[in-house]
């Protein structure tokens, strides 16, 4: 081809490379971003998402109203009970105790129904007129104290609580609106006085606030109570006690009389089972009703036998006598030199009723020497006197299904003298209580078993008893009680036919920081029966005074040895020990090996 030809022809452009366009990121949305843009084009006023709103809201009316509709079903069914009443009723009254019954099945405490009267303050229209027909009615209401509760923002106050029937009839027929009624539990003590300080008492709303009713509420009761399982007395079993209502009407009524006789400040009486540690029987006086606990708030009401911490006199000279034998010190007819004075530094320790001669130990208990009993202890020594008490409870306090109780008042600093007088029950105060559960250790054969106010068997007691003296330390002390209720001071108590033991125990009280001559705390013991014991009797007067037949004494065996007696002799029948009018054929067998004294 020439180059005019190819000059002629159209020349060819080379083809364009193709151009890249860059496509836009779409950015990931979270799903909550998602649901929002889909609410948002849901509401556009477009035409094609009408029928998706039309659907949503008819499906919002129909969920409404159903809401609405299965109320007002609930409502025509269940009793009409405004929400606001429940919530208010049931944080102020409430649900049921269970009952308190004695050892036989007689009940102590129950429940009974009653019906108080409420206000809800919004729904009163004329709060005044309210006021004056209600005061009408109920006249031993205040009316400035009822106008101030309906003049409150509130949707529930309480007007009257625990109304009588006729009470309730005559508010009924008012027909005030925002006026209405709750069924509550009121506790109520068929037996009044009796076993008032063991029980306790529970308040209006039915809340336990002392005794064996505050135990019931730390036990549990509050927390089935808080969850609705305990409406009513029939869901929960009865609380069994070891108390005996027959034999806990027959101590009051003697402490009672032998507290007006011998002209005391207060008194207190208990029976302990020394095989379970079951107490049978407690009465403090002055008591107080618990149907109207009033008086229970009074200083003096307290429960003298745990509450109250006293110095117990002679009785602690059967805790150093076990202690001074249970350490091997002395035997049974060790002598101790009480011919003079006990001299410690300035202070010089005497006896009551000298005999001024050597005495062996049983003599030592019988003549409940002073001198004698603090040279046993010294015998044993400082620490040895202390770990054996602290090993007999006596230097903690006792724990007890009482919520009550007391600290003992120890020394702070321990030393020779405090041994020697607590020796002989000066120096350290301790709950009546705790000494007698020491008592019973020394004479149920050698077993600490702590006291309940629950029954039990003498099975559940050994599984938790406690080893603190042997057997033979146990047999001695038996031997050393019934020899004193024979010869000595516990002869006022010696019925016939119990073959008892005892022991008596005078205090001088400290006042203004100097023991009284005057003011005496007096303590009796007694045992039945003393060769194998079971019942333990403790009675304790507060300031007794002397009587034409006590020649001016007011020690212990004056009164309250005489009240123990006259308690033992009423209600012996009704325990489980039958009475023997011959005496046991060598009761203390080791004693007689022993050739102790008295035996021979």
């Amino acid at each position: 081809m020439s180059a005019d030809d190819s000059s002629d022809r159209v020349p060819h452009d080379p083809a364009p490379e193709p151009e890249y366009v860059e496509e836009p990121v779409v950015p990931q949305l979270s799903g909550r971003q998602r649901a929002f843009a889909f609410a948002r084009g849901l509401f556009r006023l477009r035409i094609e998402q009408s029928a998706v709103r039309v659907a949503i809201v008819g499906a919002v009316f129909l969920g409404l109203f159903s809401l609405i509709s299965g109320r007002l079903i609930y409502l025509a069914v269940m009793p009409q009970e405004p929400e606001n009443i429940r919530r208010f009723a049931s944080a102020a009254s409430v649900a049921a105790r269970p009952d308190i019954i004695d050892r036989n099945g007689e009940v102590l405490a129950t429940d009974v129904r009653m019906v108080s009267i409420f206000a809800e303050p919004r729904n009163i229209i004329d709060k005044d007129e309210a006021v004056e027909l209600l005061t009408a009615v109920l006249p031993d209401l205040n009316a400035a104290d009822l106008r101030n509760k309906l003049n409150l923002r509130r949707g529930f106050v309480w007007v009257k609580r625990e109304v009588t029937p006729r009470e309730q009839a005559e508010v009924h027929r008012l027909g005030i609106p925002g006026v209405g009624f709750v069924p509550e539990s009121k506790r109520v003590y068929p037996n009044g006085v009796a076993a008032a300080h063991v029980l306790g008492f529970a308040n209006i709303d039915n809340v336990g606030i002392a005794g064996i009713e505050k135990y019931i509420d730390s036990s549990g009761l509050q927390d089935l109570n808080g969850f609705g399982f305990a409406r009513q007395a029939n869901d929960l079993k009865p609380v069994q006690l070891s108390i005996d209502l027959r034999i806990q009407h027959a101590m009051r009524d003697e402490l009672v009389k032998g507290m007006a006789y011998f002209r005391a400040k207060a008194a207190a009486s208990m029976l302990l089972d020394v095989t379970t540690g079951e107490i049978v029987s407690l009465v403090s006086l002055p008591d107080f009703d618990p149907n109207n606990p009033v008086d229970a708030l009074e200083k003096d009401r307290i429960n003298r036998m745990i509450v109250g911490v006293y110095e117990m006199g002679s009785t602690f000279k059967a805790l150093t006598t076990a202690m001074v034998l249970d350490s091997g010190k002395a035997n049974i007819n060790s002598t101790f030199d009480a011919r003079s004075k006990l001299r410690y530094g300035r202070f010089s320790i005497g006896d009551y009723h000298g005999t001024n001669r050597i005495l062996t130990v049983p003599e030592v208990f019988l003549h409940s020497s002073n001198i004698g009993t603090a040279k046993m202890a010294l015998a044993v020594g400082v620490e040895g006197h202390k770990a054996f008490l602290k090993k007999m409870g006596q230097l903690d306090r006792m724990r007890t299904e009482m919520p009550e109780s007391s600290m003992p008042i120890v020394p702070a600093r321990w030393g020779d003298l405090n041994t020697i007088t607590i020796a002989f029950g000066h120096g350290i105060a301790v709950a009546p209580m705790q000494a007698t559960a020491a008592v019973g250790a020394l004479l149920n054969g050698g077993l600490m078993i702590t006291p309940t106010f629950l029954k039990r068997s003498a099975e559940e007691a050994r599984a938790k008893a406690v080893r603190v003296i042997k057997p033979e330390t146990s047999e001695a002390l038996r031997y050393v009680m019934r020899l004193n209720a024979q010869k000595g001071s516990a002869s006022k108590a010696a019925v016939p036919g119990y073959f008892v033991g005892g022991k008596t125990g005078t205090a001088e009280k400290v006042v203004g920081g100097r023991y009284s001559k005057t003011k005496l705390f007096t303590t009796f013991m007694a045992v039945t029966p003393a060769d194998s014991p079971r019942y333990l009797f403790v009675t304790v007067y507060d300031e007794p005074q002397p009587t034409p037949e006590s020649h001016g004494y007011a020690t212990a065996a004056w009164n309250a040895g005489e009240t123990t007696g006259r308690i033992l002799e009423r209600i012996a029948p009704m325990l489980s020990v039958p009475p023997r009018f011959d005496p046991p054929k060598n009761p203390f067998p080791l004693m007689a090996r022993l050739g102790a004294w008295g035996t021979r």
